[in-house]
């Protein structure tokens, strides 16, 4: 039973109880009392309602949002796992301070790189594959 069908039920004892509104005291009093209920059970219902609406309204943002994000973190990586994609940006760690440093393509031709935390320059070693972690290199030939 909702809260309106409860004031309603309410309403008709009072109106079976055959009580004076006009003259009694009471009678006006009670006559206020269901009609401030019954407001009350209409504000409720509206509550529910508009709640009932803004609760699809975040389910359906947080399913465009779950999109989006599998959009843009799967990106991340390529068919084969390895982090470096079309963007060519690169992480490597400071030698001097261990900051992670994300670098793009051209620092990382430059082969040294000024650490912006500890402001250390460091020469990249691109030997054994680049400094990203993916065990590929990173040179001209792919």
């Amino acid at each position: 039973m909702t809260i309106s069908e409860k004031v309603a039920y309410l309403k008709g004892l009072a109106e079976g109880l055959d009580i004076d509104t006009e003259k009694s005291k009471e009678g006006k009093l009670i006559s206020v009392m269901i009609g401030i209920l019954e407001e009350v059970g209409l504000s409720i219902e509206d509550l529910e309602e508009s709640s009932e609406a803004l609760g699809e309204e975040i389910d359906a943002l947080s399913d465009d949002l779950a999109d989006v994000e599998k959009l843009v973190f799967d990106e991340d990586e390529d068919e084969d796992g390895c982090c470096c994609g079309d963007d060519d940006f690169f992480e490597t760690e400071c030698p001097n301070c261990g900051e992670t440093l994300v670098i793009d393509e051209d620092v990382l031709e430059e082969g040294v790189i000024q650490c912006p935390s500890c402001e250390q320059k460091f020469a990249l070693d691109l030997e054994d594959g680049c400094d990203c972690g993916c065990g590929h290199s990173h040179d001209e030939d792919g």
